[in-house]
């Protein structure tokens, strides 16, 4: 009894500190602004700290479609574990979160969860962005190209780091396409 004593305590102490460093963490500062229509298609994800669902991608590549009652449509594209391997895909929805200058989204994934989606840097010309959750569970570094130089990823991965990310979690997203550069960009983006 005394054991199981000292086991709950010991977990219930080990619980407060993790709930104290969780709030010790400010907010991510999104973009002031994201232009939705700018923002909209392709995106190639070159890292990130992965979910459970992304941890052995291929070719990850985002596509985004503003419909027109205002939600985006969501599709995920994927080889899991190899480059050969059968395309997977996910789809989902997401609602931009009132006053953030469409900065912040909800997702809808497999009409349960709903995910933190923050636009947390956006090059000026939308080349590269960085998505981020205030929890900095997940982080996705993504781009209009498969692959970016070295300075930018760099750079890229500064800014994780700055947001207060552990970036030793970060794994580079394999990417190698043909010369077609990927899919067309209406493959596999039917919204359900």
């Amino acid at each position: 009894m005394r054991q199981i004593r000292t086991a709950l305590t010991l977990l219930a102490v080990l619980g407060l500190a993790a709930c104290r460093g969780a709030a010790a963490e400010k907010p991510i500062v999104p973009v002031a602004h994201v232009d939705l229509s700018r923002y909209m298609g392709r995106w190639y994800v070159i890292a990130a700290i992965p979910t459970r669902f992304e941890r052995d991608d291929y070719n990850p590549v985002e596509h985004y479609r503003l419909e027109p009652d205002g939600s985006i449509c969501t599709v995920f594209r994927f080889r899991r574990g190899s480059f050969s391997a059968a395309l997977k895909t996910i789809h989902s929805t997401a609602t931009v979160v009132s006053h953030t200058g469409n900065a912040e989204w909800k997702v809808h994934l497999f009409w349960l969860l709903r995910l933190q989606y923050l636009v947390a840097w956006l090059a000026p010309d939308y080349s590269r962005v960085i998505v981020a959750r205030d929890a900095r569970d997940y982080v996705w570094l993504m781009a209009r190209t498969p692959q970016i130089s070295r300075r930018a990823y760099a750079a890229m991965v500064a800014r994780v780091a700055a947001m207060g990310y552990d970036v030793h979690k970060l794994r580079k997203s394999p990417q190698r396409w043909p010369e077609a550069a990927g899919p067309r960009p209406d493959d596999g983006t039917v919204c359900r």
